[in-house]
């Protein structure tokens, strides 16, 4: 067994859930805006109340606009190297990126535009990961370019189903970086997880849909059903899935 512990780092998108997964004992906070959207860069009045809250690590979702291709316009780039030169001047402890090329390639020069602004700040390579043609050759690149984390739900939809590619992957990295798995992790395949792949930091959000209103058909008749709730980092969810690592570790499953 390994003695290290484990980072849970907890994606956020409020100050509430922010706060919730601190006091629940995440390691570190993804901090983003929009999670619906799949997570947009943060307003810096946003982080920079988190960060006057938390005494954790804070890094920050560098994408300037929905859409699941990560194939950005000289445009978009300029507007990530703003968001990082800004992140990084108050005081951001590391970054989430990535970026793509239309034949589902890591963008290497963009990556490298980006990560040299970022420097020396540790970044991970979010799950555009996940969208890559060739996995492994894919790794390398990102390997090559400095990047300290991939997160990956092993090209699944949940990491549960991704289990066997994520385990290939830590098996590929030898240790160059970290393989951290995310996307639909929780109490129930937490543990499965952790012993079917060795992995020692893990990604979640950890959040319970939480209802507006006690009535809210008004806010539904004005904006629809998708607008009457909003997911929350619940503290007893986080607390939990730490628990469970705990337990993996004293049975000496890892």
């Amino acid at each position: 067994m390994n003695s290290q512990k484990i980072e849970m780092e907890v994606c956020v998108d409020s100050l509430q859930s922010a706060l919730n997964a601190f006091k629940g004992g995440a390691s570190r906070i993804e901090l983003c805006s929009s999670l619906n959207d799949g997570g947009l860069t943060p307003s810096l009045g946003f982080y920079l109340q988190v960060k006057s809250e938390l005494t954790i690590p804070i890094f920050i979702m560098i994408r300037p606009r929905p859409g699941y291709d990560f194939v950005y316009s000289p445009g978009d780039i300029q507007i990530m190297k703003n968001d990082i030169k800004q992140f990084k001047e108050n005081g951001a402890e590391g970054f989430v990126f990535g970026a793509l090329t239309k034949d589902r390639s890591i963008d290497v020069e963009a990556c490298k535009i980006l990560m040299e602004i970022a420097n020396p700040l540790p970044v991970t390579f979010h799950r555009a990961f996940d969208l890559v043609a060739d996995p492994f050759k894919s790794l390398d690149a990102i390997i090559d370019l400095g990047f300290s984390r991939v997160l990956s739900s092993g090209q699944k939809p949940s990491t549960e189903k991704g289990v066997d590619l994520i385990k290939k992957l830590v098996k590929h990295a030898d240790n160059r970086l970290i393989i951290m798995p995310g996307g639909g992790i929780n109490i129930s395949n937490l543990t499965m997880i952790l012993q079917e792949t060795g992995v020692k930091e893990f990604h979640a959000s950890a959040s319970k849909q939480v209802e507006f209103f006690e009535k809210s058909s008004y806010v539904i008749s004005v904006f629809g059903a998708a607008a009457s709730s909003i997911k929350i980092t619940d503290v007893e969810l986080v607390k939990d899935l730490v628990s469970e690592y705990e337990k993996c570790m004293k049975k000496h499953v890892l």
